[in-house]
């Protein structure tokens, strides 16, 4: 293909954005609307509607779109891709005409990330209606399942903590027969939670405050576990433990990965170093360095550090990234940008 003719494929690339009121579906157009080859066309929201501009000041000049109350013949008509940034729940209801009217279909909830029904049942309190869908949708994390998402219709983006986690164990669990435990201690920004207003998330019960939750029964352990369970060829357990954190976007997970055999810090480094060689959004930290939530904020970046114990037989990972951005809406535009492959990082750098 001449350039001239993927400059002409690529401008034409409409998208739609579904949810467009809430954190994620606002990063999601914010993104967008920086893309060069990409034009938001459609968006919407159930519970908000009017002028972009007076639901989220910060794009005034940036975009006369208005919010309109989702309209699946108008959706069809101006999409050529739409991302789903709803509800957990909401987005069965909704990816399958979608799909059958030959969309492409990026959905950012919780709905088609677990492959077994039964656990998503379990996870969400809710049945899953739309099986067929549910095989064959790709999980969107790209640095594992880059070639599946190439040419893919339906991605199932992965939640926040998972993509923190999963990226943070990927190279010791795909490679090391002798994990005997994986602890998580992960803390989120309370974005992490969704806009919807609760009394727990009030700025008086937050500010000045950390606290545990959902302990060792938080709906992200099941993904985590499977993804793992994929890499290591083995069914993999692991104790998960989220936290809020005081503050607005960002989410550090630190790994407590124990050895029945010693690896010294050196070969741990080397491993995560040849492991994410080509990744653009990866960066491990020097030795003796650890990542914090500061430095990835507002990127799509994931920043590992590493430590080893005395005794080698004790991993220490530390993950961090932005839950909004790596660990949601920049993470769907790469798969976007994967799929219809455009240069990974565009929008994004």
């Amino acid at each position: 293909m001449k350039n001239n003719d993927l400059d002409y494929q690529i401008k034409t690339v409409r998208v739609g954005i579904l949810g467009v009121s809430g954190y994620t579906g606002r990063e999601v157009l914010s993104l967008a609307l920086k893309h060069p080859y990409v034009r938001v066309t459609y968006v919407a929201a159930n519970n908000t509607q009017g002028p972009i501009a007076e639901i989220y000041p910060e794009f005034l000049n940036r975009t006369t779109l208005v919010c309109e109350k989702f309209d699946l013949k108008k959706t069809i008509e101006k999409c050529d891709v739409v991302f789903l940034a709803l509800p957990h729940t909401e987005s069965m209801s909704v990816a399958p005409k979608l799909l059958k009217a030959g969309l492409k279909v990026i959905d950012l909830s919780a709905d088609y990330r677990l492959k077994n029904p039964k656990v998503y049942e379990k996870w969400y309190a809710h049945k899953h209606t739309d099986l067929k869908n549910l095989k064959n949708a790709v999980y969107g994390l790209p640095e594992l399942f880059r070639q599946k998402i190439k040419g893919a219709t339906f991605v199932a983006n992965p939640g926040c903590y998972p993509t923190a986690a999963i990226l943070g164990l990927a190279p010791l669990i795909s490679t090391r027969k002798d994990i005997q435990s994986l602890v998580i201690d992960a803390k989120s920004g309370v974005s992490g939670a969704g806009r919807k207003a609760t009394t727990d998330r009030l700025f008086a019960e937050i500010n000045e405050n950390f606290k545990a939750y959902k302990v060792l029964s938080h709906q992200h352990s099941p993904e985590i576990e499977q993804y793992l369970s994929g890499l290591a060829g083995r069914a993999t357990s692991v104790h998960f433990v989220a936290h809020l954190l005081p503050i607005t976007r960002g989410i550090l997970n630190t790994m407590y990965v124990h050895l029945s055999e010693g690896i010294s810090l050196n070969q741990v480094h080397a491993l995560y170093k040849k492991f994410y060689k080509i990744e653009p959004f990866v960066r491990i930290h020097p030795l003796a360095s650890q990542p914090e939530v500061k430095n990835v904020a507002n990127t799509n970046f994931c920043d590992i550090g590493l430590a080893v114990s005395p005794d080698k037989k004790m991993v220490v990972v530390t993950s961090v990234i932005d839950n909004l951005v790596k660990g949601a809406a920049g993470q769907a535009v790469q798969n976007m940008n994967i799929i219809y492959g455009f240069n990974e990082t565009e929008g994004l750098l």
